[in-house]
């Protein structure tokens, strides 16, 4: 432990962490659960991590979906994640004893509604849910839920073809209006969509689009995008309908703010551009409409969406209450390499990476955050921060990860640091603080816990949860109130 350069962290301030069911729950036969995107992702066994990324960002053919949605004799390592739909009294209390004051998890919509467009919820995963967060609550956790994160409901795809499809619309709002009459008057923060501008890294998970279903792809994911954006707005005006203060809805970003490889200005004329597309989703959100720039970025890429007038009154009259951010890793644009196109971008070669290609930028989340609180001025909880990496389970069940609170700690100090400007981060939650599955890669193996799962890439293992040095790091960090990290 060492003393924060920025110990300014208020003493309200929600330390924790967060997970998406689809990675931890698993059980994906119990209690009338649907399949969901993620439960059709194989294990790509063999592969290494630069293989599995690549063949990861090309996404699904629709063939694959239908296949893999049938499949019993691959490894689909989400269908199982943790078991976190039966262990979750046990690893809440893991959580709640190291002094967590929040836990972000998601409420898979498939297991509530299995086909996206059934006529009634499905009352045992609501009665499931009902005792998870009031256990949350029985331990002085916060619950942060997120209503959408990677569990589109298959039958979405297969019979609608994904979110662009505006008939997804009116079904995503049902769901939502069944979590808020179930559950407002025990949760307070609410994100509407996990890293809502991550539909061209991960157009499977974010929105349900296979990589052949339509002719202009780029068209079919702002379309979707836009869709979520309708779909978050008509969340925004149902809460408010319930004249209940303390319910907030809020949207959340994956951090894409790129630097300019040089002082060159096509470089940093580049750099801004690419940063004003990351901007614009939280634009629409927060100030109620699309900026010309992305028009102008929509014409020039012969990008043509159907937004009608009373979806953009829809948008306009219900801004968003806060910012989630998702931070991992920096990039940067090089004006000789990359153009001007969401996401196309460059390694940085001033920075560390880690075993799976992730640059370690703790200075990256500070600049972040100071763009994001200076445009919009609005709350903000880090929804997602962590380090990925191959932890050793040792003699006696011990695990050495001091890389893991080395990177946690450098990138806690950034938040002090941003608070002390006058930023209102009210929220910090580690990622995966229970080892699950990865989103990116399907593997167990690559671990952001500081709470061992002993289970491998294939599922072999007891199961059983030991606590690594990282774990009594957190601790220490959260009763210090950020003052020691």
């Amino acid at each position: 432990m060492r003393k924060n350069k920025y110990p300014y962290f208020p003493e309200n301030f929600l330390w924790g962490g967060a997970q998406a069911a689809s990675q931890a729950d698993g059980a994906y036969r119990a209690d009338g659960k649907g399949l969901n995107s993620s439960d059709v992702q194989p294990y790509l066994k063999g592969k290494s991590n630069a293989e599995i990324q690549r063949l990861e960002s090309q996404g699904m053919t629709l063939e694959e979906v239908r296949k893999n949605s049938k499949a019993t004799t691959n490894y689909y390592p989400k269908r199982f994640g943790i078991d976190f739909y039966h262990t979750y009294k046990h690893d809440l209390k893991l959580l709640a004893d190291a002094g967590f004051k929040t836990f972000r998890t998601s409420l898979d919509w498939s297991r509530i509604f299995p086909n996206g467009d059934d006529a009634k919820p499905n009352e045992s995963a609501l009665k499931h849910y009902d005792e998870m967060i009031d256990y949350m609550l029985e331990l002085g956790i916060e619950p942060i839920i997120t209503m959408n994160h990677y569990e589109t409901p298959i039958n979405i795809t297969l019979k609608y073809g994904g979110w662009p499809n505006k008939k997804v619309i009116p079904m995503f709002e049902k769901f939502g209006k069944t979590l808020l009459d179930r559950y407002g008057d025990k949760v307070k923060y609410w994100i509407v969509v996990n890293q809502i501008n991550m539909v061209q890294i991960e157009p499977w998970l974010s929105v349900g689009v296979t990589s052949d279903q339509y002719d202009n792809e780029e068209q079919a994911l702002y379309q979707a995008m836009h869709n979520q954006f309708v779909g978050a707005a008509w969340v925004k005006q149902y809460a408010r309908s319930l004249n209940n203060p303390d319910i907030h809805i809020g949207t959340m970003v994956a951090d894409g703010t790129v630097y300019p490889a040089t002082s060159k200005p096509d470089d940093v004329i580049l750099a801004m551009r690419q940063n004003r597309m990351q901007y614009f989703v939280t634009d629409v959100q927060f100030r109620g409409a699309y900026p010309q720039f992305a028009k102008n970025y929509f014409d020039d890429n012969d990008i043509k969406l159907d937004i009608t007038e009373n979806e953009l009154d829809l948008i306009k009259n219900n801004p968003m209450d806060f910012l989630a951010i998702s931070y991992y890793y920096s990039k940067m644009v090089d004006s000789t390499k990359n153009k001007y196109q969401v996401n196309d971008t460059s390694a940085n070669p001033n920075l560390k990476e880690s075993d799976w290609g992730w640059a370690i930028d703790p200075q990256g989340l500070y600049n972040t955050l100071s763009q994001y609180w200076d445009r919009y001025q609005k709350p903000i909880i880090i929804a997602e921060n962590g380090f990925g990496a191959y932890d050793k389970l040792e003699d006696g069940n011990k695990i050495h990860d001091p890389y893991r609170s080395d990177y946690l700690g450098a990138h806690i100090e950034q938040v002090g640091r941003v608070i002390h400007d006058g930023a209102d981060v009210i929220a910090y939650c580690m990622w995966g603080p229970i080892d699950i599955v990865s989103c990116s890669s399907q593997q167990m193996s690559k671990r952001y816990g500081i709470v061992y799962v002993d289970l491998d890439d294939e599922g072999q293992g007891s199961g059983n949860r030991y606590l690594k040095d990282s774990y009594y790091w957190y601790k220490d960090v959260i009763s210090s109130n950020g003052e020691e990290i």
